[in-house]
């Protein structure tokens, strides 16, 4: 089973990200589950959503407490949520700045020690292409560039069958962008990771 954490801030889309993820993981041809957190949430406010995938029938229902991928919408978290915690050994973090991945990893101290840490300007990409700070579309184009379990296609396919018209193509071209983005730092990063295992 494939788990994914999502982290962010009220008004983000953090629960529609979730939802976005799991229609497009079963596009992707997973059994696939989205789980919304809910709280006193109002914009603003730290926010948490899940995503699981298999290729069984997922039958669990509980939060996803040792993720395989965390997406962190909004960096501020970092420090007050601590969104490494958890994370499963040789897990991902794909967080949402302008800064280096390395920069990040650095910053995160020992949380960070075994994670792949991956950046994308997703609040850039969304603002150019939506004119909005709504980074789903980018974090889940990133995410079907970290790993691979969706692919862009089935990402932008659901943002276009949600947002039909105008809506749908920013969002899709915002994923396109990130997409890329992440896609050049994997490749980068290949030989480092395949130096590090010899």
């Amino acid at each position: 089973m494939h788990q994914v954490r999502i982290h962010g801030r009220g008004g983000q889309g953090v629960v529609t990200a979730a939802e976005m993820l799991a229609r497009a993981g079963f596009l992707a041809g997973h059994e696939a589950q989205a789980i919304p957190s809910f709280g006193s949430e109002r914009t603003g406010a730290p926010v948490v959503a899940y995503c699981r995938f298999d290729e069984r029938p997922i039958r669990t229902r509980e939060p996803v407490l040792a993720p395989d991928v965390v997406l962190v919408q909004d960096p501020t978290l970092l420090v007050s949520e601590d969104p490494f915690v958890g994370l499963a050994p040789g897990g991902t973090v794909i967080v949402a700045t302008e800064h280096p991945a390395a920069e990040v990893h650095d910053e995160a101290g020992p949380a960070a020690d075994g994670a792949r840490v991956l950046t994308v300007p997703a609040l850039r990409f969304a603002m150019e292409a939506l004119g909005k700070p709504k980074p789903s579309a980018a974090m889940l184009g990133a995410y079907a560039a970290a790993t691979g379990i969706v692919t862009l296609d089935s990402v932008q396919q659901v943002f276009r069958r949600r947002y039909p018209g105008a809506l749908g193509e920013q969002n899709a071209a915002a994923a396109a962008q990130a997409f890329a983005f992440v896609a050049a730092q994997v490749a980068e990063l290949a030989p480092q990771e395949v130096a590090s295992r010899a």
